[in-house]
């Protein structure tokens, strides 16, 4: 089975644990059989695995998201990645040319696109397979999964099929409508869409070159900041004359608020935090080492992070993102594909940053211009490369490093240190990346 996992947007509506580098899908906030936590890529990378071991895996994202993906994925999966972005239907054409002229997949196979952070279970797998043996069919040159409702919602647009049989050819597509009215479709038979489509590659690509001019890897992505943002239901589902719906009543939660996601957690406190015997439908989520009390609350989900504090009644949680765009922020905790970083401080003239390097993993070899930087390892064992001189580092070694000096480090086992950037000028792009010596 072929999928293209959808993976885009910033997030904001689970602030402060997602920002513009690390998304929602990437909070790791599940907790596993074993005790240990993984986020919404990693549990849906996961199921699909247990599915089909065999699924080939192809993630549609952006340049910001790849080192979270290859940092959580443990670079297992393959990467479409957008020079820019510009909606679902380039993504989705450009992923799709990906599969075929680099991946060698042929163009008569079916392919399944789904969004990479719902909450489903098991069921939601076997109808992503069903979903590409009734593309396979070529009876529809679409096949979309149609998800039984559980109420009226004005979130998602519906689906209305011909007919209540499992598989069915589409009637007409309504775009998000109101309460009431969500109900009269109900009442029609409507399914809610939740996105989730099969296709045969050689059809999306057909339709690259009809309405982009692109049809192979290479042109449409030298091209691709220069295409229109575009929806792949507005470009293609909702103009497809030949296009059936297989219903789907299984598990199906979409993540997109407090609300929504603290549903779907199994427990009412992650991280350090404590909820009194007069609190009720309280969640805390905390990544900061400072402990969390809530008293005497009702409906409530407070959220901690380095890049700020939420505490939110969960009915209100899906108006937040107005609130944030407002904020003026840093990013102060990352992933990244050698591993992660925490700001722990920030000073005029001075930055303080937790740094932890996965084992056998290494940072870009790299100089600044406008800093120096002084690392303090506080755990396990690497090794620097200063200026092309090698040198193995312990708990407790202190690396100097002035401006302009080139320089990385790799990890042996995991290492943590502490980085100290002392300059006028402390910024991101203040970065020049040479060939690793």
């Amino acid at each position: 089975m072929n999928i293209i996992l959808l993976s885009g947007g910033s997030g904001k509506r689970l602030w402060p644990l997602s920002n513009d580098i690390r998304s929602k899908q990437f909070i790791r906030i599940f907790k596993k059989a074993d005790g240990e936590y993984e986020s919404m890529v990693q549990r849906v990378y996961r199921q699909i695995l247990q599915a089909d071991p065999d699924a080939r895996v192809t993630v549609a994202t952006s340049k910001s998201q790849l080192s979270s993906i290859f940092n959580q994925l443990q670079g297992e999966v393959m990467v479409s990645v957008e020079p820019c972005r510009r909606d679902t239907f380039p993504a989705i054409a450009l992923a799709s040319a990906y599969l075929v002229d680099k991946a060698g997949v042929s163009p008569e196979e079916s392919v399944v696109v789904c969004p990479v952070d719902p909450y489903v279970d098991d069921s939601y797998f076997v109808a992503l397979k069903d979903l590409a043996a009734q593309a396979d069919k070529g009876e529809a040159n679409l096949v979309l999964m149609g998800i039984e409702p559980t109420y009226p919602s004005e979130k998602y647009g519906y689906i209305l099929p011909v007919s209540n049989t499992p598989i069915a050819d589409v009637r007409a597509f309504k775009e998000k409508p109101n309460a009431i009215v969500a109900q009269e479709y109900i009442d029609q038979g409507a399914l809610w869409n939740g996105g989730v489509f099969a296709y045969k590659l050689r059809y999306v690509l057909e339709k690259a070159r009809q309405i982009i001019g692109f049809c192979d890897y290479q042109r449409l992505f030298d091209g691709y900041s220069d295409l229109k943002k575009i929806s792949f239901d507005y470009a293609v589902v909702e103009k497809e004359e030949r296009i059936q719906v297989c219903r789907y009543s299984g598990q199906w939660k979409d993540l997109g608020t407090w609300n929504t996601l603290t549903e779907a957690m199994g427990e009412a406190v992650v991280g350090k935090g404590i909820l009194a015997d007069t609190c009720s439908g309280v969640h805390i989520v905390n990544e900061t080492d400072i402990p969390v009390l809530a008293m005497g609350l009702k409906d409530v989900v407070i959220s901690a992070s380095a890049d700020g504090i939420l505490v939110c009644d969960k009915q209100q949680s899906s108006y937040i993102k107005p609130y944030v765009d407002g904020i003026e922020q840093q990013v102060m905790v990352a992933d990244k594909s050698w591993g992660s970083y925490r700001v722990m401080n920030v000073e005029s003239g001075s930055m303080t940053i937790k740094v932890t390097l996965k084992p056998g993993h290494s940072m870009n070899y790299h100089s600044h211009q406008e800093r120096d930087e002084v690392w303090v390892v506080i755990s396990g064992t690497g090794e620097t490369i200063v200026d092309g001189e090698r040198r193995d580092v312990a708990p407790g070694d202190v690396i100097l490093l002035k401006a302009n000096q080139r320089h990385t480090v790799r990890a042996i086992t995991e290492l943590k240190l502490i980085e100290v950037q002392l300059g006028r000028d402390i910024t991101v792009s203040d970065k020049q990346k040479y060939p690793m010596p």
